[in-house]
């Protein structure tokens, strides 16, 4: 679609070093950017109608493309797979992260712009349009979030929350099972047995 030599990490890099103006950034990057209050950072993110703009698509397109025709299923069911499956793949990465706000750092834009190859990949090898936003294509039908809404914003921040989300519920999960495999002392199993007398 685009010929152009513009990188998505140029785009970011530019971003980052034009100060503290975000809006005026923003407007005129065609890139959003949603606020790292733990690190003080700012994350930096491209719409998914600036990821075509960038020479990054067509190889992300054209990488997906050879994924899908690996595939054994047809074109709509191998993409919404690779879609549960990067999904799938990155909570689980988050969860396992010693730091999630370093990883959101470093994975978000990577699992936007995949996501946007995929529905992109999936149109051209059904011949269709490219998906623009106004109606979401049925190979996101199960998927949780609406990617095209606010041209990508509203897709980053309920991935971003779900990052924060993964790694909470995960040392929830382990603090569940440490209390679970405590010994349990004396004292209270004596306890335990007097009160099950007294039943």
């Amino acid at each position: 679609m685009s010929s152009t030599t513009t990188t998505l990490a140029d785009l970011l890099a530019a971003a980052d070093a034009a100060g503290h103006d975000h809006a005026a950034t923003e407007k005129n990057s065609g890139l959003q950017h949603i606020h790292n209050h733990a690190t003080g950072s700012i994350v930096w993110f491209p719409t998914w109608k600036k990821f075509r703009e960038t020479a990054d698509w067509s190889e992300a397109v054209d990488g997906v493309t050879r994924e899908l025709r690996s595939g054994t299923g047809a074109v709509e069911e191998s993409a919404s797979g690779l879609l549960a499956q990067d999904l799938d793949l990155l909570l689980k990465r988050a969860a396992a992260a010693g730091d999630a706000k370093i990883f959101l750092q470093e994975n978000l834009v990577k699992h936007l712009t995949r996501t946007w190859a995929v529905g992109d990949a999936a149109a051209k090898a059904k011949g269709q349009d490219l998906p623009a936003g106004s109606t979401t294509p049925s190979i996101f039908a199960d998927y949780p979030y609406d990617v095209y809404a606010q041209d990508g914003g509203a897709f980053a921040t309920a991935v971003w929350n779900d990052i924060i989300d993964a790694r909470r519920n995960q040392a929830i999960a382990e603090e569940a099972a440490r209390k679970a495999l405590k010994p349990v002392s004396r004292k209270a199993l004596k306890n335990a047995a007097r009160k099950a007398a007294r039943r």
